[in-house]
C-alpha cells in the first residue's frame, strides 16, 4: 500500500512537471495542446464530449455538445492550474492520467 502511494505521489509531481513544460511549448507556438477528448454520449449524429487542452498557464476541460443540426455549445468549462489538475486527473480515471503522461512525453521528446 505505501509503494502505491508513493508511486501516485511521483506521477503526480511527474506528470505536473510535464504540464509546466509542455506550456513553454505552447507559449512558443501559440497553439494549445489537445490532452484528450473523451466522448460522453452520442446520438444520431450528434455527441457530448470533454475536451482538455493544455493552454499556457491552465489546463481548460470544457463539456461540448456538437454534430447534426446541434451548433457547437460549451455547456460546461473548468480552469484548473498545473498542480490542481494531476491529483484530480488520477481520481478521475487512471487511464486517461497515464494516455497523458505519454502524451506530453511524446511532445517532449
Amino acid at each position: 500500500m505505501v509503494k502505491q502511494i508513493s508511486l501516485d505521489a511521483w506521477q503526480v509531481q511527474h506528470l505536473e512537471e510535464l504540464l509546466k513544460k509542455a506550456s513553454g511549448i505552447v507559449s512558443k507556438t501559440g497553439s494549445p495542446i489537445v490532452l484528450y477528448r473523451q466522448v460522453l454520449e452520442e446520438e444520431d449524429s450528434s455527441y457530448e464530449e470533454i475536451i482538455c487542452t493544455l493552454a499556457e498557464r491552465y489546463v481548460i476541460e470544457q463539456l461540448v455538445i456538437s454534430g447534426g443540426i446541434v451548433p457547437p455549445t460549451f455547456r460546461q468549462q473548468i480552469i484548473y492550474t498545473f498542480d490542481e489538475f494531476p491529483p484530480r486527473l488520477l481520481r478521475k480515471s487512471k487511464d486517461l492520467f497515464l494516455q497523458t503522461i505519454e502524451l506530453l512525453e511524446e511532445q517532449m521528446s
